[in-house]
């Protein structure tokens, strides 16, 4: 079965070109922007020992996967903007940048999922007396297992479970793909990537209150309040992906909900997929910035690197070592 064979759509150049360039552009930049940013985070958590956290091994783990999505979205970009036509009837030049684009998508939600229960680990899961701390050695092991997952669900449409080499029924979408494999990953993900981090983080939040509460009522001090800075950076990056890739799941949705001609959906559904993809690229962009703006000890990295780059320094030395840090 040919993707739309049944369809009267002649593969006439439907896309303007003034449409490309406005779609096109703007993901290209984004991009490439977010490569650079993450491939500095990727950099500074791996060159600072003092970095080498569970919780920032899962937060460099992040930073790589947001690094594969903008790389496979770049290539997707470039594509779209060659042969914008393509997108609709589903080449085979798109299937491992697709394939690859739902790796990163996959990895994303595992470590949004692993760092929400560490940090409730580390501060629920030992109870009112001592938090239960996740080793290196298990964040490592959860880190790959992860990218076993995201890697085995991510492949799956190169080993012919796909348009191109199978007769199942194409997606309006993101052709080749087929609609049962789309199904088949975006429910339970969508599950996943909402229930599991939104119990973790409720009782973290209940847990914390209990425990502010009892500092000021005994007027003591706790060690598990400094994780409220990490907690609420862990909180704002899985509020931030939930928005950004919300537009791509309900996408993924209605193109599996009914089936119709890609003349029937031009222009709009269409220009909302790529506004989705925009969207997961803000998304992958996003996350450094909240980095560097919650997390005060990567901050204070990315200081010490620009300033050892920069020639005209302006900022201190001293200055770099008394920014607050938080140590895990």
């Amino acid at each position: 079965m040919t993707l739309h064979e049944n369809c009267s759509w002649n593969g006439s150049q439907l896309w303007s070109p003034q449409l490309v360039l406005v779609l096109g552009i703007p993901q290209v930049t984004l991009n490439i922007l977010s490569l650079v940013s993450n491939g500095i985070v990727i950099i500074v958590i791996l060159a600072s020992r003092d970095l080498h956290h569970p919780i920032f091994m899962l937060f460099g783990n992040l930073a790589l996967s947001d690094l594969l999505s903008s790389s496979s979205g770049l290539w997707i970009s470039v594509l779209f903007l060659a042969h914008p036509d393509n997108t609709i009837r589903g080449s085979r030049d798109l299937l491992v940048p697709y394939a690859l684009y739902a790796t990163s998508v996959f990895s994303t939600i595992y470590n949004l999922v692993s760092i929400g229960i560490e940090r409730y680990l580390m501060v629920v899961g030992g109870g009112l007396r001592a938090p239960v701390r996740v080793s290196k050695r298990k964040a490592v092991t959860v880190v790959l297992a992860n990218w076993t997952l995201a890697v085995t669900l991510g492949s799956l449409p190169l080993l012919s479970w796909n348009v191109l080499d199978s007769s199942c029924q194409p997606s309006e979408l993101y052709g080749p793909f087929c609609i049962n494999y789309l199904i088949f990953i975006t429910i339970p993900h969508c599950v996943v990537a909402l229930a599991l981090p939104l119990f973790s983080y409720l009782n973290i939040v209940l847990v914390l209150k209990k425990q502010e509460a009892a500092m000021e009522s005994h007027g003591g001090g706790g060690s598990r309040l400094a994780e409220v800075p990490v907690v609420r950076t862990s909180i704002a990056i899985w509020l931030l992906t939930v928005a950004s890739y919300t537009p791509f799941f309900a996408g993924v949705l209605v193109d599996v909900a009914g089936w119709h001609c890609p003349e029937d959906l031009y222009p709009g559904f269409f220009v909302f997929r790529n506004v989705t993809a925009i969207m997961i690229t803000l998304n992958a962009l996003g996350n450094p910035v909240l980095y560097t703006l919650k997390v005060k000890s990567l901050g204070s990295k990315f200081l010490l690197l620009f300033s050892r780059c920069s020639p005209n320094n302006q900022i201190q030395m001293q200055d770099i070592r008394d920014v607050r840090t938080f140590n895990p």
